[in-house]
């Protein structure tokens, strides 16, 4: 499954980073970075948990 940033929502809080550090990175410039652009193995439920803690609905998974 792809994962998928909408840009123009977010906000770079961090939210996702904290819930799959191994996916989602802010970096220094303060830019969500992604780690893997598809969900990699046995992190799926941190995905998942990252989008849906995500407070602007910026994060999805497409198939």
């Amino acid at each position: 499954m792809e994962i998928i940033v909408d840009r123009a929502k977010c906000t770079s809080l961090g939210i996702c980073e904290s819930l799959a550090p191994d996916v989602f990175e802010v970096d220094d410039n303060g830019e969500l970075v992604l780690k893997a652009a598809t969900v990699p193995d046995g992190l799926r439920d941190d995905v998942e948990a990252a989008i849906a803690g995500c407070p602007t609905e910026a994060l999805r998974l497409r198939d």
